[in-house]
């Protein structure tokens, strides 16, 4: 029976260039942990200066409110996009290698 090879994907695996790309990773989540007390700060500061313009005291933590969900809604999308990324690194590896032997007949 003639031995049929998978089809390729259409774009080949990236290869890493050593400890590079393990720095580059590390790099990429080193992020999240500066953004979550930036996007608070970023929203109390917005809040402290709407409420002196508007005269209102409740805008201080609405700021820091917002400002929380928004840190936490981009940290766990970029958490969750980071686990795709791994999730497809680590079939690509398992795969390669190990073609499919199926007999057809």
């Amino acid at each position: 029976m003639p031995f049929h090879r998978a089809i390729p994907e259409s774009k080949p695996p990236e290869k890493s260039s050593g400890g590079l790309s393990a720095y580059i990773e590390a790099e990429k989540l080193l992020h999240l942990v500066f953004v979550l007390p930036a996007a608070v700060f970023i929203g109390w500061a917005v809040g402290w200066w709407a409420g002196n313009r508007l005269h209102q005291t409740w805008m201080e933590f609405a700021g820091i409110i917002l400002g929380s969900i928004a840190g936490l809604y981009y940290v766990i999308q970029t958490a969750i996009t980071a686990e795709k990324k791994s999730r497809l690194k680590d079939s690509a590896q398992n795969e390669s290698g190990n073609g499919s032997r199926e007999n057809h007949g």
